[in-house]
């Protein structure tokens, strides 16, 4: 992403650090992690002898500022601090001579707005797939609104855009309603009217399903909103920021293991999947995770890089409601999905595809 420094000295604040814009000369901009920022304030030193008196050590993780404005020729910070608030002044020159992130490229978050990945089913006609897969492999997913009831329709659609209904161990299609009578294996949260967090869908088995169509024929009388998150460009944002959390979460294994009364898999893979260096697909469902077997010097690590890429998750995530006629189709190795817990009879028809092979 190309990144142009505004004339005028500028900051920009972000989830753990900032950003200068200098202005005139090199470097045009730089990062700073606040707890950084906040270890090196110019003037917590002695009165007398000048050395620093504040010790990193005692500076909790969290440690963000109030506010920050460039004024004049400094970087003017106020800190919450316990019993009140502290403010750090920085001479720009001196920022722009000790930094350690000159011009660093940042990795942007996904669009959070529902607009971006919706579309009108009536505006789509008869060749609805196309548009919608083109969507798809954008985004990562697709809203369509006002689809109809006719949930075999849409299936023939996509099947006839090269997809085709791969059945798991609920069967072909899923009756995701709490009175659900036809399908197997229903003693899973889908069947439930309590909230479900961000997941990708059988990551216990080999090769989950790419795709999967979530079609509401009945949305709840109240709750029941859906949402999606990127995970393949949320472990992009971590890596950018934090190297060792990306590598524990795209080389350390968990188990998944799906224990229902009439099926049971595991799998042991690590979160995220690379492919040449690249995260190509990600597995995360915190319903199915067995007891996990991480090395004991690598536990607590590894909870901690899980908890920040999900928290990317929550931030970046897509929020929406469903209505009768319309559908999500998302890509179940680069999305997680969400719903809310609800009330009443709500029921969404539930189809996993893959890509016709050959």
């Amino acid at each position: 992403m190309s990144v142009s420094a505004s004339a005028t000295p500028s900051v920009r604040l972000r989830d753990r650090y900032l950003r200068v814009e200098f202005g005139a000369g090199l470097p045009r901009w730089a990062d700073y992690h606040y707890l950084w920022l906040r270890h090196f304030c110019p003037c917590c030193r002695h009165p007398e002898t000048a050395e620093r008196t504040l010790c990193a050590s005692t500076l909790p993780p969290e440690t963000a500022p109030l506010g920050a404005a460039v004024q004049g020729e400094e970087l003017v910070v106020e800190w919450k601090e316990s019993g009140g608030s502290h403010v750090s002044r920085y001479p720009l020159p001196w920022l722009r001579e000790h930094a350690y992130a000159p011009e660093r490229q940042e990795v942007p978050p996904p669009a959070s707005e529902v607009e971006r990945i919706e579309l009108d089913f009536r505006a789509l006609g008869e060749g609805f797939a196309g548009p919608c897969l083109e969507r798809l492999v954008a985004d990562g997913a697709v809203v369509v609104r006002g689809a109809g009831d006719d949930s075999e329709a849409l299936i023939d659609g996509f099947e006839a855009e090269g997809l085709v209904v791969i059945p798991t161990h609920f069967g072909r299609i899923e009756d995701l309603r709490t009175d659900n009578t036809t399908n197997l294996n229903t003693d899973q949260l889908g069947y439930t009217d309590a909230a479900v967090d961000l997941h990708t869908d059988q990551p216990f088995i080999e090769q989950p399903p790419r795709f999967q169509l979530l079609h509401c024929l009945r949305p709840a009388a109240r709750g029941g909103e859906n949402a999606v998150a990127d995970g393949i460009q949320a472990a992009r944002i971590l890596r950018s920021c934090d190297a060792p959390a990306f590598e524990l979460l795209t080389t350390v294994p968990v188990r998944f293991d799906r224990q229902q009364q009439g099926f049971q898999s595991l799998q042991v893979r690590p979160i995220v999947t690379l492919r040449d260096g690249e995260p190509n697909q990600v597995r995360a469902s915190y319903f199915t995770y067995g007891p996990h077997r991480i090395p004991f010097d690598t536990l607590e690590a590894w909870y901690r890089a899980y908890a920040r890429w999900v928290a990317l998750l929550e931030q970046h995530a897509v929020r929406f409601r469903l209505e009768t006629g319309d559908f999500l189709l998302y890509d179940n190795h680069r999305m997680l999905h969400a719903r809310t817990g609800f009330e009443g009879a709500r029921w969404l028809r539930g189809v996993y595809f893959d890509a016709r092979s050959g």
